[in-house]
């Protein structure tokens, strides 16, 4: 009994199908102002431009990520926007940045390696020359085998990343037949047998790198190598980088032609030299995180305290200028409020934007901004329940074409009515499935609406997410234009609704506390 009292306490569904909600047919006068602001005043191509080639890479507790608080909070205050503010989220740790990065090879022969700084990581205290080892580890045996023989050398692992030749296109859109699939519930029939096995396989290999980075710090070995992700063509990728080490060596991520090179060259037997001067710069003064927040306060009386959200990331890696994860979202959503507050459309609810921060460490900017405002004590609080949804973007610079509902049922026939005015724009499916890895799912996991888009994937996969040339060369800007009238049009139809956006079930375990 005490468990079926705690289940109904805690339990927070709106019991009403979506059918039961008033006011969720489009407001055609106001769509029409939207997409005449959107369509023929654009400015998103230079809100991603100032985001991009002017401020440039924006790591989290980066320089370029504190230019881009500023320029960005004075630009909606600019505007008009109410209650902009950057709004610390918590403690990130220190901030990182590159201030140079050279690497070549200069034996058998001279030439320029195409790579940057492994994020987090120090740089060489001036120029280095040395020998590179190709150090072949393939268990924790294997690594007696080089003590003694690393003092000052420069370290590569081996990898299975190859550059391969492609034959089909790097970029694509979706096709009506992939969209039309993407509209039937996906049921998993992995094996959890094999799933348990790729788990162990992964710790085992992730430990032995530990092991053997533990013998290169032991070694005092002057620089490590590495590459990530296949890429080629003079495209690299970066990884998470070293955040979680403070003593961690100097590092670079580099093009995998050039790595594979130089394993061959080493495993064939001719003596490999590289030079290298790798300058980077940690900040300590302020360890705290921030996400900028603004406001269109909501006009009804009664309804104005009640919000509706959108929200991208302004986070970036750092070996481009992350032109499409995620300038290309944040550029749309402050476009998107842009168009709402210049076209003046009515919005009886408050419409708030956040660009977060850390989200490619872990969401960090929206799961503690949700947290913050939206609970207490475990359990949810008045924000909470006057919250109605948010919408993300962070899929790249692709042109929308539906939206996930994230196993939300109940919102079916509401965006099955909205989409049907962007039909014309190729935007009509909507599609029961869970989209994941961005910060929509911060408002989801803790049951409140929160929707990412369906977009075309354009080159995301296979030259910008997290590459060096994420740059602002691969925006497009007819995409970015329609993204953000679609979703101020969204954002519209969803501060208007005579109700709040209906709710998935979601259990709280710990006593409800709604006084903050």
């Amino acid at each position: 009994m005490k468990k079926l009292s705690i289940l109904f306490a805690c339990l927070f569904f709106v019991g009403t199908s979506a059918m039961a909600f008033q006011n969720t047919e489009v407001d055609y006068n106001a769509v029409y102002k939207i997409k005449d602001e959107g369509l023929n005043n654009s400015q998103v191509m230079d809100i991603a431009w100032n985001l991009t080639d002017r401020i440039g890479p924006r790591l989290t507790g980066s320089s370029g990520l504190k230019k881009a608080y500023d320029w960005t909070s004075a630009e909606m205050k600019e505007w008009g926007l109410s209650n902009v503010k950057v709004e610390a989220w918590g403690e990130f740790g220190p901030g990182w940045d590159v201030k140079k990065s050279y690497l070549a090879m200069t034996a058998p022969y001279y030439q320029a390696i195409i790579g940057i700084p492994k994020a987090w990581t120090p740089g060489t205290n001036g120029q280095i020359q040395a020998e590179v080892v190709y150090v072949n580890i393939q268990n924790e045996a294997d690594l007696t085998e080089y003590k003694g023989k690393l003092a000052g050398k420069v370290v590569m692992l081996p990898t299975s990343i190859e550059a391969r030749t492609t034959f089909e296109a790097d970029a694509k859109r979706w096709t009506d037949d992939e969209l039309e699939g993407m509209t039937s519930s996906r049921v998993s029939n992995a094996n959890g047998d094999f799933t348990q096995r790729r788990v162990s396989e992964f710790r085992r290999r992730a430990n032995l790198r530990n092991a053997a980075y533990q013998l290169f710090k032991d070694e005092g070995v002057k620089m490590v190598l590495n590459t990530h992700r296949g890429g080629g063509q003079g495209t690299f990728f970066t990884s998470n980088g070293a955040r979680r080490d403070p003593n961690a060596l100097p590092e670079m991520e580099i093009a995998p032609e050039h790595y594979n090179r130089m394993v061959r060259l080493a495993i064939k037997g001719e003596p490999v030299m590289i030079e290298a001067d790798t300058k980077t710069e940690f900040h300590r003064s302020d360890l705290k995180g921030y996400n900028v927040i603004a406001e269109i306060p909501g006009s009804d009386p009664n309804l104005k305290d009640e919000v509706v959200m959108l929200g991208a990331h302004m986070d970036s890696w750092f070996a481009g200028t992350g032109a499409t994860d995620n300038a290309a979202g944040s550029a749309t959503m402050m476009e998107a409020i842009r168009i709402l507050k210049e076209s003046g459309v009515p919005l009886k609810r408050t419409v708030r934007i956040a660009l977060w921060s850390g989200e490619e460490q872990g969401l960090y900017g929206s799961r503690n901004y949700v947290q913050n405002t939206f609970m207490k004590n475990g359990g949810p609080n008045k924000a909470h329940e006057k919250f109605s949804a948010y919408y993300n973007m962070d899929n790249g610079t692709g042109a929308i074409r539906g939206i996930y509902l994230q196993q939300n049922e109940a919102v079916r026939p509401i965006f099955d009515s909205w989409f049907s005015v962007f039909e014309d724009m190729g935007a009509n499916t909507v599609t029961i499935r869970n989209t994941g890895g961005t910060d929509h799912q911060a408002f989801d996991g803790i049951g409140l609406p929160g929707f990412q888009f369906i977009q075309d994937p354009i080159d995301y996969g296979t030259r910008t997410h997290h590459t060096n040339m994420d740059l602002f060369e691969r925006l497009q800007a007819a995409d970015l234009r329609k993204n953000a009238v679609i979703i101020a049009t969204m954002v519209m139809q969803t501060a208007n609704m005579d109700q709040k956006m209906p709710r998935k079930p979601k259990v709280f375990d710990n006593n409800l506390n709604r006084s903050r």
